[in-house]
């Protein structure tokens, strides 16, 4: 169990049998009443953030959340397959659970899932990437003013913005939680 004034941001908790992660709180201690904590959350499963406040000594259960590193496979047209690298169980993941990641990994890549009492609900790409760039427009010679950029798509079919000396066929390293070009892969 967890009591309210034990929220930091990150901690995951369960109401009403769902799981939740803080993403902001404050301590608040008012002249005249009691204390509260006022919390903004978000629910795991479906995104959806509020913001309540809890009596500091309110207790909620600890949700538990499983995270593993897998190996994305391929894709049936509909799942998307992961492989656990230890038991070398097959996961198939739906395309709204994997859209965001999806935009970084090529196949037999690693990703990040995350579990909630058995069900995957996340995918993570790795933070940083290395993508070839398949479609760009040439840069012109001596356009080269200060972070001029245009769009480059990558191998995993992800638009990014790349400056102007960027040409097709070139290695470039991504941020995958922004989808900010970092530069040319090493």
């Amino acid at each position: 169990m967890i009591t309210a004034s034990d929220f930091r941001k990150g901690i995951t908790f369960d109401i009403n049998g769902e799981p939740h992660v803080v993403l902001d709180f404050q301590h608040v201690k008012p002249g005249k009443g009691a204390a509260f904590v006022r919390t903004k959350y978000k629910n795991i499963l479906t995104g959806a953030t509020r913001e309540e406040a809890f009596n500091p000594s309110d207790k909620f259960p600890k949700a538990h959340i499983e995270t593993k590193q897998m190996q994305y496979l391929y894709n049936d047209g509909e799942l998307y397959y992961f492989m656990d690298q230890e038991t070398f169980d097959q996961v198939p993941l739906g395309a709204d659970q994997v859209e965001e990641a999806m935009k970084y990994l090529r196949e037999n890549d690693m990703a990040t899932i995350k579990f909630y009492k058995g069900a995957a609900f996340l995918v993570e790409a790795p933070n940083f990437v290395n993508l070839k760039v398949i479609e760009t427009e040439p840069g012109v010679k001596g356009d080269t003013a200060t972070n001029v950029t245009k769009a480059a798509t990558v191998e995993t079919g992800a638009v990014i913005q790349v400056p102007i000396f960027i040409d097709e066929g070139e290695t470039i390293q991504i941020d995958t939680r922004t989808g900010e070009y970092l530069g040319r892969a090493k």
